[in-house]
């Protein structure tokens, strides 16, 4: 068993690539990888949250994420070397979150949540005339 991980092991040090990445040495450039690629669960969190429904959506939440998301991006490119892992990671979660921004600001005060309730009566409305009209 310990000869077939030494084997595994020296094919993936074999690769520049895969040793990178699969490095366990916190050098700088280690950092400036793991760093960025855990963070962008917070991203890809916020873009499949586009799709749920607005009334959930917490406006102090949504506001101090773009503050976070704009700030790193700065920092991103500030730093040396520049982390453009980093700042991608954080664009995406800065476009999202003025995405999130719009939707909720649309929804409790531009008249979104009104249509929303009108259309959803208007639906129900319908279906009760379609079972009234299936039983007569």
């Amino acid at each position: 068993m310990a000869a077939a991980i030494k084997a595994i092991n020296a094919k993936i040090r074999s690769n520049k690539v895969l040793d990178y990445v699969c490095s366990t040495h916190f050098s700088q450039y280690h950092t400036d990888f793991w760093g960025p690629a855990s963070n962008f669960g917070i991203p890809l969190a916020a873009v499949m949250d586009t799709q749920k429904d607005p009334e959930i959506i917490s406006g102090r939440m949504t506001a101090a994420l773009t503050v976070y998301s704009g700030t790193f991006m700065r920092y991103a490119l500030a730093v040396t070397p520049k982390n453009y892992l980093l700042f991608l990671c954080h664009a995406i979660n800065f476009s999202a979150q003025l995405t999130q921004g719009y939707r909720y600001l649309n929804y409790w005060n531009w008249g979104g949540r009104e249509k929303a309730l009108a259309a959803k009566a208007a639906q129900q409305g319908q279906e009760a005339g379609q079972q009234e009209a299936a039983t007569q």
